[in-house]
């Protein structure tokens, strides 16, 4: 492996402006991008006002349709984010006495969004009077017209990015569509699905009508904003913060309760992380290994009764997911290693295709791959008409993936059938014939661009002070989070002297450590074994680590998590 690049996150505001803390957390706090001491107060009456593109022209068209006992269907996207917004949708709008049911796609059958297919799916199941997509839509023009063809008035809402027209919808709710003034772009699709129902409600109640308490399900919109990855600006940390203290307080959907006792988790303990490592992965499951009703019956899940067998379904799906994941990435690797790729003479991009892999779970191995090689990385699975595969291409800081792909397409329309995505993940399928073309040009265009964007980076936050080293220290930057995407957690790095060490089960690694002031501090380091080249011979050693807790015996005492390692 190369060594990465170490380097100080810069500061992106001036810590000085950060008033009421130390200087030491104004300083992490203005490497993030903060410029007040106000964005560290995450209360709901700072959420950005409603100024949403097509907002009121959908809020016009439910509060009819509730009205006037209309037929509505949601139509979501089978991930987190897409589970969530459909059962906020369903929970919310049934609240108020609307005639609601949900549909999902088959990613299987039906790929993603709302394709003519859905449309006619849709018509069939449900006959609806209005259709509302969540997570998805706004590039599906030939979906929308198939619904309008049927009758159907339609209204998107979605956060995707798109450079093309909006479709000829009834409302267009979309923060990234064109024209629109909204000044968050990072909201996920529950996000926007919360904006709309919220802002439903409080117009409903000015009238008299019936309506619900939004608030309630910040649960849902938590989960579904972290498990995306959305960007953790002031808003999203606002709405991911409230979300947790609802699941802290055991006042969340029964599903989410279910899915914490099934992963040991004390939900008072709960960390917004949790949502992306834990619960998220867990509803995923659901729509990569079979259909994303099961994750979304499990969210609607009216007691823990019902959604208790739901979330142990969910469990076993993860689990299988995970086995087949494993056994991907060993392949995959396996493909790489026979390539003879190492990190010097490793192509600019990674593609790879095998028929037999699964379609559900290519977006995590390809994950994986961008992470350990520092690679954009694409893995395609076959599709079922036997003619295409479906790819997921996930990609390094600095290479926006869909724009990419975007630039092959108009270069080569042949090459990509379909694509859509954002800048870190993105998806497509082509033809199969088509796979060593589409790898060689998709390669030579990523390996035009600049070298230095190769070089792995890991950004700190400097030296920790030694005054630091305590557990006030843990539990001030705790007080801090959520923590995430955009506004990651605090990692220090530094160089120790080391008293003693030992391996645990031959695999993780437990320093003794001496600070300059005599102080000795614990450091561990899990997987030390596979990732790093440890001397015991010498004395020192340079450490990338998060602060964290050690609870042994009823002892609490510092811990440093070690992120990388060199000597």
């Amino acid at each position: 492996m190369l060594k990465p690049l170490i380097q100080q996150r810069p500061f992106l505001t001036r810590p000085e402006n950060i008033q009421g803390v130390s200087p030491f957390i104004a300083q992490l706090l203005a490497r993030r991008g903060v410029q007040f001491e106000l964005e560290l107060e995450l209360k709901l009456k700072h959420l950005l006002a409603p100024n949403m593109k097509g907002l009121q022209d959908a809020i016009q068209i439910i509060d009819q349709a509730i009205d006037e006992n209309k037929k509505i269907v949601i139509v979501g996207d089978y991930d987190a984010d897409g589970a969530t917004s459909t059962a906020l949708m369903v929970l919310v709008l049934g609240e108020m006495g609307a005639d609601v049911n949900y549909l999902v796609p088959d990613r299987f059958k039906y790929g993603y969004g709302l394709t003519p297919k859905i449309a006619d799916l849709a018509f069939v199941s449900y006959q609806p009077d209005l259709l509302i997509t969540v997570d998805n839509g706004i590039s599906s023009h030939a979906g929308v017209e198939q619904a309008q063809a049927h009758g159907m008035q339609v209204i998107i809402t979605d956060h995707h990015l798109t450079t093309k027209a909006t479709p000829s919808a009834e409302a267009v709710v979309n923060p990234n569509q064109l024209g629109c003034e909204f000044p968050s772009k990072a909201l996920a699709g529950v996000g926007v699905a919360f904006y709309l129902l919220a802002n439903l409600s409080s117009h409903r109640r000015q009238l008299g009508k019936t309506i619900a308490k939004v608030a309630d399900y910040l649960d849902l919109v938590a989960l579904g904003t972290y498990a995306d990855v959305a960007s953790l600006d002031y808003n999203n940390r606002i709405l991911v913060n409230a979300g947790v203290k609802r699941i802290q307080q055991n006042q969340c959907r029964a599903g989410i309760s279910a899915l914490l006792e099934i992963a040991n988790r004390e939900p008072a303990q709960l960390k917004a992380q949790d949502l992306g490592f834990v619960i998220g992965p867990r509803i995923n499951a659901a729509g990569r290994m079979e259909t994303m009703d099961i994750g979304i019956e499990c969210l609607l899940a009216p007691d823990i009764q019902s959604a208790y067998p739901l979330a142990q379904q969910l469990d076993q799906l993860n689990t299988e997911r995970r086995q087949v994941e494993i056994q991907m990435k060993q392949e995959a690797l396996a493909e790489l290693t026979r390539l003879k790729l190492d990190q010097t003479s490793m192509a600019a991009a990674l593609v790879l295709f095998e028929p037999h892999w699964h379609q559900g779970v290519i977006g995590i191995v390809a994950g994986r791959l961008k992470e350990q090689f520092h690679r954009p990385s694409i893995v395609f699975a076959a599709d079922d008409d036997g003619i295409h595969i479906k790819g997921s291409a996930r990609s390094i800081d600095g290479i926006h993936i869909r724009d990419a792909i975007e630039h092959i397409a108009e270069q080569y329309p042949h090459l990509v059938s379909h694509f859509g995505g954002h800048a870190a993940a993105a998806g497509l399928t082509i033809q199969k014939q088509h796979f060593n073309l589409f790898k060689q040009v998709f390669e030579q265009f990523i390996a035009s661009m600049d070298t230095s964007l190769f070089n792995e980076i890991l950004w700190t936050d400097g030296e920790l002070p030694l005054s630091a080293f305590q557990i006030e220290t843990v539990d001030e930057l705790q007080n801090l989070t959520p923590w995430g995407q955009k506004f990651p957690s605090p990692i220090f790095e530094g160089i120790f002297k080391i008293v003693d060490y030992r391996w645990l089960k031959e695999i993780h690694l437990k320093l003794r450590l001496v600070l300059e002031n005599g102080q000795i501090v614990e450091a561990i380091a899990f997987n030390a074994h596979e990732k790093f080249e440890f001397n015991s011979m010498q004395d020192h050693v340079r450490l990338i680590y998060e602060l964290g807790k050690n609870e042994f015996n009823g002892k609490v005492s510092v811990q440093l998590r070690v992120i990388y390692l060199e000597q």
